[in-house]
C-alpha cells in the first residue's frame, strides 16, 4: 500500500475535505505495515473500497418556522460501510455540518463499531440544521421533515440511526414518532429512544462511562486508577456530564467543563449537584456555560478559553473534533498531564497526538475511548429484537466487559517491543482486520 498515492488520488476527488482526509490519513499510517503483511488485500482493493462510502444520500428538509417562514436545510445520510452489519452511526443536526465531517464521521464509526464486536456497520448523516434557540415546535417540524425523507432509507436490518450533537432525547423522539406513523410499525430502527418506548438504560450516559471505564484500564497497565486523580473535561452535553458522573464515582476530581463561550474552572469538583446542574445547562438550548459560574461560590469562568491550561493529571476531550492542538497539547504536558483520552471524535489535531506519544504520555484515540455509545446502542437493539429490556445493573456490566474488551484488543495490535501501547496503532489495526475479512469474505460487492 502506498498511503501517499491513495491520499494524493482522494485528495483530487474530494477537495477541501480536510476533516474526512485527515482521519483516513490516520488509519492508513496505522494500518500500512500489517496491510502488506496480507498480499490478499491488495489483491482485492480492500483500501480503495474501504475508504469511500458506500452511498452518499443529499436531501433538502424544507419546514415552517414559528412566524409562518418556510425554512430550507441540507439533510444528509452516509452510509459508509456494511460488511459487517446494518449501517449505524448518529445523526448531527449542527450549523457546521458538511459532507467532510460527516464522511469523517462515518469513516471513524466503521472502525469504532468493529472494535465493540457487535455486528454494526458504519454510517453518519445529520443537516446544517442549529437547534439551538428554536422553539419545541419548530424542531419537531424540522424532525419530522427530515424523517420524510430519511425514512426510505433506514429500518431496523439496514441502517439504525442515533443521536449526536444537537440530537438529544427530544430530537430522537420526533424522528421515531415520524417514522413509526410512515412505515406503520413500532421498529428499533432509532436508537437513544426513549427508555418508555424501547430505549436502553444508561444510553445517554453510556459515552461518558464507557471513556472512564476505558481510561481506568489504560491506567492499570501503570499499576494506577482514576481514584485521587485531577481530571479536566471539555463540553458540557450529554457525553461529558456522562464522562463527569462516572469518572467522579471512581474516584476522580473533575474540575473543568466547557463550551463555546468558554470554560469553567471549579478546584473543589464537580460532583453531586454540581453534576445535576449540567443537565439543566444542557436543557436552557443557549449552548453555554457561563451561568455555572453564577450559582456556584468558588468557580471560575473563563471566557472565550479552551480548559487544557489547568494542570490536571488527566485530559478528557469531549466536545468536537480538533479540539486540542499541539500548543494546548503542550500546556498540558508542561503541567505534569498523565494521560490524554479522546472522548470526542478525533478530538486532537494531529501534531498534539505527536505531542503526546513523543512524551510519553497515555493517548488513545476517540475510536476506542468513545466506544461506548454505540456499543449501549448495540445493546439497544438487541433489546428491541428480543422485545425485552434489561436492568441498569445489566447494560452497565455489559457495556464495562465491552470496554475492557477493546482496550485488549488495542493493547494487542498496538504493543510496541519496549511494552508500551500505541492505542492509536492499536484500536486501528484491530478494527481493520475485522472488516476487512468479512469484505474478503463476501465478494467484490
Amino acid at each position: 500500500m502506498n498511503v501517499d498515492r491513495i491520499l494524493n488520488n482522494l485528495e483530487k476527488k474530494h477537495p477541501g475535505e480536510t476533516e474526512y482526509l485527515q482521519a483516513v490519513r490516520e488509519v492508513l499510517a496505522s494500518i500500512e505495515e500489517v496491510y502488506n503483511e496480507n498480499p490478499q488485500f491488495e489483491s482485492a482493493r480492500i483500501i480503495e473500497r474501504l475508504v469511500e462510502p458506500d452511498r452518499i444520500i443529499i436531501f433538502k428538509v424544507p419546514w415552517i418556522d414559528d412566524e409562518g417562514d418556510i425554512r430550507v436545510n441540507l439533510g444528509y445520510r452516509i452510509q459508509f460501510n456494511c460488511a459487517i452489519g446494518p449501517y449505524k452511526g448518529g445523526l448531527r443536526f449542527h450549523s457546521s455540518v458538511n459532507e467532510s465531517i460527516l464522511k469523517f464521521l462515518g469513516f471513524e464509526q466503521v472502525f469504532k463499531n468493529a472494535l465493540t464486536t457487535l455486528p454494526m456497520g458504519g454510517a453518519k448523516g445529520g443537516a446544517d440544521f442549529e437547534p439551538k434557540g428554536k422553539s419545541n415546535n419548530e424542531v419537531m417540524r424540522f424532525c419530522q421533515s427530515f424523517m420524510l425523507e430519511l425514512w426510505k432509507y433506514i429500518g431496523p436490518e439496514t441502517d439504525v440511526p442515533a443521536g449526536d450533537i444537537g440530537v438529544g432525547g427530544r430530537e430522537i423522539g420526533y424522528l421515531y414518532g415520524m417514522y413509526k406513523k410512515l412505515k406503520g410499525a413500532h421498529t428499533g430502527v432509532l436508537t437513544g429512544k426513549g427508555s418508555n418506548w424501547g430505549g436502553s438504560f444508561i444510553r445517554p450516559e453510556a459515552t461518558g462511562y464507557g471513556a472512564s471505564y476505558f481510561a481506568q484500564e489504560m491506567l492499570k497497565s501503570r499499576k494506577e486508577t482514576l481514584a485521587g486523580k485531577t481530571v479536566s473535561v471539555s463540553g458540557f452535553g450529554n457525553v461529558a456530564w456522562g464522562t463527569v458522573l462516572k469518572a467522579t464515582e471512581l474516584g476522580a476530581k473533575v474540575v473543568t467543563i466547557s463550551g463555546p463561550d468558554g470554560y469553567i474552572y471549579d478546584p473543589e469538583g464537580i460532583s453531586g449537584k454540581k453534576i445535576d446542574y449540567m443537565l439543566e445547562l444542557r436543557a436552557s438550548n443557549q449552548d453555554i456555560v457561563r451561568p455555572y459560574s453564577y450559582v456556584f461560590e468558588g468557580a471560575e469562568f473563563h471566557e472565550g478559553k479552551r480548559p487544557w491550561e489547568v494542570k490536571v493529571d488527566i485530559a478528557f476531550p469531549c466536545a468536537t473534533q480538533n479540539e486540542l492542538n499541539a500548543d494546548n497539547a503542550r500546556m498540558l504536558i508542561s503541567n505534569g498531564v498523565k494521560m490524554v483520552a479522546e472522548v470526542s471524535n478525533m478530538g486532537c489535531t494531529p501534531d498534539a497526538v505527536e505531542e503526546f506519544q513523543k512524551h510519553g504520555i497515555l493517548f488513545a484515540p476517540g475510536k476506542a475511548v468513545n466506544a461506548g455509545g454505540v456499543a449501549t446502542s448495540g445493546l439497544e437493539m438487541t433489546q428491541n429484537a428480543m422485545k425485552m429490556k434489561w436492568n441498569i445493573e445489566e447494560v452497565d456490566r455489559r457495556l464495562r466487559e465491552i470496554m475492557i474488551n477493546i482496550h485488549e484488543q488495542c493493547v494487542r495490535h498496538g504493543k510496541r517491543p519496549d511494552g508500551s501501547v500505541d492505542y492509536v496503532k492499536g484500536a486501528n489495526i484491530a478494527g481493520f482486520l475485522k472488516v476487512a475479512y468479512s469484505m474478503l469474505d463476501m465478494g467484490v460487492i
